[in-house]
């Protein structure tokens, strides 16, 4: 049974691990609280970025000798191998520590095996502390392990009565300076922002992270099959890394010394890339978090897809009447068929209301490729959810 300390050590743990949010992939954000041998906490630490020492070894070193005979609470599982730092289950052994509370196993196969080294030793092992609380904050990493995919976080900016532009498709400004600063902190967070090209053409976003001292800016990637995107594109000059992701046959040769792949189109009359290829390419470039800002008809295809993850709503505090909405074609024709969502959060900004939600049964990436169309015309394009 935990005890309001153990609780205590391992919210702050968790805490810690959020420091890490942005600066860790291809790794996950993990957090450590020691306690002396008396229960008082000796040290802390978290995962700080990739190739850095680990959660663990960080507060080992803050402990000193405290840490015999002490407990370590650790958002995820002490890891068992060795990379580019060693094994922190051995880290934990050598320090003398004969109690281990850990908040989440470790799904990947290539690191776990730390609780079961740590019990052969004799060291008192425990899991699941504010398990849903730890999974929360590694949700893109668990998310990249359990799917083998980045975690998709769809976020729009909308009126109470769901538009995210007049009729005149005039959209800035939506929401308030408050909301489209706090886009920024999630920018910060993900590793990848991606886009559509009808975004591109219309709005011309530079996509990068403002406002937010050491961040480390995503890659912007834009989906863009015929490759139209001009060399003067803001979303090609050097505030950040960028991927065009083109079709089989696009002429990119007017973007030279720019990071284009080609993918598969989907089957079916319809032009398009291939999504599910998309997720996979991101993937391999060690993307574990992609922030999605494209308009309705990308998010729309992404929730066809079943590949939402969670959705950000910025409700504005008015009203258009007419305007496309937020959420284009998904595939769903009928009210049975609706994604269905769990609220987790809803909190004031400024004037808004920031809502997060997830689905409330998280399937397996769907099957199959998806088709993005790419040949709205550019007087018809939907803006983007703001901020650019």
């Amino acid at each position: 049974m935990a005890t309001a300390a153990d609780i205590a050590a391992m919210r702050r743990a968790i805490e810690l691990a959020a420091r890490g949010l942005g600066s860790t992939s291809p790794n996950p954000v993990v957090g450590c609280v020691i306690t002396d041998a008396s229960g008082e906490i000796a040290g802390t630490g978290y995962h700080e970025r990739a190739g850095g020492p680990h959660a663990e070894v960080h507060a080992l070193r803050a402990a000193g000798t405290r840490a015999r005979g002490g407990t370590a609470y650790v958002t995820l599982e002490p890891c068992d191998h060795t990379g580019r730092t060693g094994p922190c289950s051995q880290a934990l052994l050598a320090a003398g520590i004969t109690r281990v509370v850990h908040a989440v196993a470790d799904p990947n196969p290539q690191a776990s095996g730390g609780a079961g080294t740590l019990r052969a030793a004799g060291v008192r092992v425990e899991c699941g502390l504010l398990g849903p609380e730890a999974e929360a904050v590694n949700a893109a990493w668990l998310t990249s392990v359990r799917l083998g995919r980045p975690q998709v976080v769809w976020k729009y900016a909308a009126t109470l009565d769901g538009r995210i532009a007049a009729e005149d498709r005039s959209s800035r400004w939506i929401t308030s300076p408050e909301a489209r600063a706090d886009v920024h902190r999630l920018r910060a967070g993900a590793d990848a922002v991606v886009i559509g090209s009808g975004t591109l053409r219309t709005d011309d976003p530079q996509l990068a992270v403002r406002g937010i001292e050491g961040a480390v800016q995503p890659l912007r990637v834009v989906l863009d099959s015929r490759a139209t995107v001009t060399p003067a594109a803001r979303v090609l000059d050097d505030a950040a890394p960028t991927l065009i992701a083109v079709g089989e046959g696009a002429d990119t040769g007017h973007l030279p010394g720019v990071d284009t792949v080609v993918l598969p189109a989907a089957p079916g009359p319809g032009r398009g890339l291939d999504l599910h290829a998309l997720l996979a390419e991101l993937s391999a470039r060690g993307v574990r978090s992609v922030l999605l800002e494209g308009g309705p008809t990308l998010a729309g295809a992404f929730v066809a897809a079943r590949a939402v993850d969670k959705v950000i709503g910025y409700l504005a505090p008015a009203l258009l009447g007419a305007g496309p909405a937020a959420l284009g074609g998904a595939g769903i024709s009928t009210i049975g068929e609706a994604l269905r969502l769990d609220l987790t959060e809803s909190v004031r900004i400024g004037p808004d209301l920031r809502i997060t939600a997830v689905p409330a049964s998280v399937p397996a990436a769907a099957a199959g490729p998806v088709s993005v169309p790419v040949s709205t015309p550019v007087s018809a394009a939907a803006p983007a959810p703001e901020e650019s």
